[in-house]
């Protein structure tokens, strides 16, 4: 699942209805001059993904992603992303049928947030469980690699090494899923372990002295 283009109005610079189309299935490179507002499509990206650390897209808040933070008559920043879903075998679960995916997020002035699917409400659990299941999380703190970050993996160790393919991969925020089950398990387990004490140190004796008597 692949990005196909971009809408953005109302967003940080894009203060009237702009698309950017033709995105290519492997690579993509976003090239201008400074000031030129070639990272706000990145931005316009993580922000429909979710992003949870607002330093990442230059804003202490949801309501500065909004053109002149609603101070220019806009009130609301609005994203949508097409994904090309034609690639069955890869689909998320429950789109399969659908060819393309257009996942959307709207920012109103005063912190209401709302996401859709495909021009559905949605909410954004649903939102995130369909990005997680292809593997898309953009809170991993690897999901970005930032200009001074790549000399910094460089001298890594092995082992952490390994951990940020597990991260970028998205291997590891199953282990974060699997801790509620767990806990639930263990809980579980410790009733049936007070249920296996009660019958051994109660009621079988009583019920073998019932039987001799």
């Amino acid at each position: 699942m692949n990005i196909k283009g971009i809408c953005l109005e109302g967003f940080k610079s894009y203060a009237t209805r702009t698309v950017v189309p033709g995105f290519d299935s492997y690579f993509n490179a976003i090239t201008g001059l400074n000031g030129s507002c070639k990272s706000n499509i990145l931005d316009s990206i993580c922000f429909v993904l979710g992003i949870i650390n607002l330093r990442q897209v230059l804003a202490s808040n949801l309501q500065e992603l909004v053109y002149k933070q609603g101070q220019a008559g806009i009130t609301k920043a609005t994203v949508s992303v097409v994904f090309d879903n034609s690639d069955r075998s890869r689909s998320p679960l429950g789109y399969q049928d659908c060819p393309e995916i257009t996942v959307t997020r709207q920012i109103m002035v005063g912190g209401r947030n709302k996401y859709l699917i495909n021009g559905h409400l949605a909410q954004p659990s649903r939102v995130q469980n369909l990005f997680h299941s292809v593997q898309l999380n953009v809170n991993n703190p690897h999901f970005l690699m930032m200009q001074g970050h790549i000399t910094k993996v460089l001298n890594m160790k092995l082992p952490e090494i390994l951990s940020i393919l597990e991260e970028a991969s998205g291997t590891r925020m199953y282990d974060t899923k699997k801790e509620v089950p767990l806990k639930i398990l263990e809980k579980k387990q410790s009733k049936v372990d007070e249920i296996d004490k009660l019958l051994d140190q109660g009621i079988l004796p009583a019920l073998l002295l019932s039987f001799l008597n």
